[in-house]
């Protein structure tokens, strides 16, 4: 995951690409606007930009981000094959300890780097069978 980020900045990768990739999934999970411009932690008209396909420019926090948000959705497409779950997981409670009664979406919703992080790394060990 992070090596992707360190990649993107290294490579030129076109930033609009993969953050407007990131936009339309989170948009899937019901997570649009606001929310979406939190947990990316981009401006209104920076999200609003890249959903144009303009060119933006993105900081290493931001590549990260947007790295975890695919990373994600690769870690929820190995583990469920039909659109409901691949989408609708993210805004479904989880009774884990960690999620408390919450949806993955509202844990991610305040745009807390560590919040994302640790969602990411906890689908990413189920998708593993670990966890």
């Amino acid at each position: 995951m992070q090596a992707f980020a360190a990649t993107s900045l290294a490579s030129g990768f076109p930033s609009a690409a993969g953050l407007r990739t990131a936009i339309n999934i989170l948009e899937r999970w019901g997570a649009g606007g606001d929310t979406g411009s939190a947990i990316l932690r981009v401006s209104r008209s920076t999200y609003t930009r890249a959903k144009r396909g303009e060119a933006v420019s993105l900081d290493r926090d931001q590549l990260t981000r947007v790295s975890l948000v695919l990373n994600i959705h690769a870690a929820l497409r190995v583990l469920f094959d039909n659109p409901e779950n691949l989408y609708g997981f993210m805004g479904m409670k989880n009774h884990n300890p960690f999620f408390e009664g919450r949806s993955p979406l509202e844990v991610i919703a305040g745009g807390d780097f560590v919040a994302l992080y640790e969602t990411f790394r906890r689908l990413d060990t189920l998708r593993g069978g670990q966890w």
